[in-house]
């Protein structure tokens, strides 16, 4: 059912409407293999980011996403919960421990099914259009998967609609989709952390020089907590 729905959302609403209001241009696409699974990592503006990218590529692209997304009450939770599933989100539980392992699994089983992933390294949306240092989740996912990745960058998506806001301003956004990268050099070191550290390094890396950000070599949600800390 929710393949039809995508379809449908894809062909016949959600994508004319966000090529009418953001005009959206794109390079790189033929980057994105044609079949087989990969993972698509990308930097993280806004929340149109997962709607974006899937509505430009020709392939479905499952997004994994906050739980959150998928647990609210009433007419307004069940039509955000449709629209999620629907646009091919995956919902995680982001607290850690257990729950990371559960969503590395989940991961794995849309790349096991041959099918494309989209993951944002940093964990959460930039605050402010920074790049900040991605999580080693990514890594484990490519060595278990054994797929390549591509980096993908979000350009202006935080300008049509910035973090906040209910509506999209009327803007031109862009998507650069760099070339594959081949980590197969570190198959069977997914236990090894620096070995991890060194893969999501230098995926961060291919995100900064696609992107122009800049790059902050910290956790983004250090840097919201610590803002939140400060307001109190």
């Amino acid at each position: 059912m929710h393949v039809v729905i995508y379809w449908v959302l894809k062909h016949l609403f959600v994508g004319p409407f966000l090529h009418r209001v953001f005009r959206p241009w794109v390079t790189g696409k033929e980057n994105v293999p044609k079949k087989g699974a990969a993972i698509l990592a990308s930097n993280h503006l806004s929340f149109i980011d997962s709607v974006i990218l899937p509505v430009e590529l020709d392939r479905r692209v499952s997004f994994l996403a906050k739980a959150e997304y998928f647990t609210g009450k009433g007419l307004k939770g069940w039509a955000v919960r449709t629209f999620m599933l629907a646009t091919g989100q995956l919902p995680i539980d982001r607290s850690g421990g257990k729950a990371s392992e559960a969503a590395l699994n989940t991961g794995l089983a849309v790349l096991r099914r041959g099918e494309l992933l989209g993951i944002y390294p940093e964990g959460t949306r930039s605050s402010d259009g920074r790049l900040y240092r991605g999580r080693t989740g990514i890594a484990r996912m490519v060595l278990e998967g054994h797929v390549p990745v591509i980096p993908v960058a979000m350009i202006d998506t935080e300008k049509a609609m910035p973090i906040g806001s209910r509506m999209p301003k009327i803007r031109r956004i862009g998507i650069v989709i760099g070339k594959p990268l081949d980590f197969s050099r570190f198959a069977g070191l997914e236990g090894d952390r620096f070995i991890l550290r060194s893969i999501t390094d230098e995926i961060m890396y291919e995100l900064a020089k696609l992107s122009g950000q800049e790059y902050v070599d910290v956790y983004a949600s250090s840097v919201k907590g610590a803002a939140a800390r400060a307001v109190r």
